[in-house]
């Protein structure tokens, strides 16, 4: 019986699930990290692939088939717990692949992040929708802040797409396989992050206006400076580059 509030919706198939392994590119010495295992069918797999797996199950019955399950693979640890406060930090070198809970998709996305010291990285099963928004370029409705977020410290490509009725129960909508692997520098160099991710945030709130609306709290001389980096005051946020909003951001922070 699955769960609806914990957004279980399973994938059994294995031919999928092997793609979603091949999209990884997994080595026999990584060290994987599976959130939300569910009844165990992608982490037989990995943990016959790679050389440590941690399976990280927030229900506390699968917890406890898993971990009757798995009590033979010493390369497997079954942990139960919530992975938004899973310490990712103290695991050394990390990749994640995993069948993510629609439902936290975002924020175990930026938690990641926030551990890319270690991270790899993530080769995630998740919304078609979310994973258009995270690999999408300048110019059209999907491009916005998660897209330029993730694309500060990540390369993303979409692997491929599952329809929806290859899941147990079935999602209301199919979804998709993302790999992001995690730069060893950002995309762009800015002087102040905070500054960068505050403009970038700022632009989008009002993603209809022109810039030289949306932007009035950066000051009064705004538009001068766009024109002065050559950026139509007109245009509107999603048609600017990360690069455009990076030489923004820097002339923002010395203004």
């Amino acid at each position: 019986m699955t769960k609806k509030h914990l957004g279980q919706n399973f994938l059994y198939d294995n031919s999928i699930l092997n793609r979603l392994i091949q999209a990884a590119g997994l080595s026999e010495e990584d060290t994987v990290v599976e959130i939300g295992p569910g009844p165990g069918r992608l982490t037989r797999m990995l943990a016959k692939t790679v050389q440590r797996l941690i399976a990280i199950e927030l229900d506390p019955e699968l917890y406890e088939r898993l971990k009757g399950d798995f009590i033979a693979c010493r390369n497997v640890e079954i942990i139960h717990g919530d992975a938004l406060l899973f310490p990712f930090e103290t695991i050394g070198e990390f990749k994640v692949v995993a069948n993510i809970p629609y439902y936290i998709t975002t924020p175990i996305i930026f938690r990641l992040l926030d551990a890319r010291k270690h991270l790899k990285s993530m080769t995630l099963t998740i919304q078609k929708e979310v994973s258009e928004r995270i690999v999408a370029e300048p110019g059209g409705k999907d491009y916005g802040v998660l897209t330029i977020m993730i694309q500060y410290f990540a390369r993303s490509e979409l692997k491929f797409i599952i329809p929806k009725e290859a899941f147990h129960p079935a999602p209301k909508v199919d979804s998709a396989v993302v790999y992001m692997k995690i730069l060893a520098q950002p995309a762009v160099t800015v002087r102040d992050e905070k500054m960068f991710f505050l403009l970038v945030k700022t632009a989008f709130a009002q993603r209809r206006k022109m810039l030289s609306n949306s932007l009035k709290s950066f000051g009064e001389n705004v538009t001068d400076i766009l024109i002065s980096l050559g950026i139509d005051p007109r245009r509107r946020p999603e048609t600017l580059s990360i690069e455009e909003f990076a030489r923004l951001s820097d002339i923002l922070k010395k203004e």
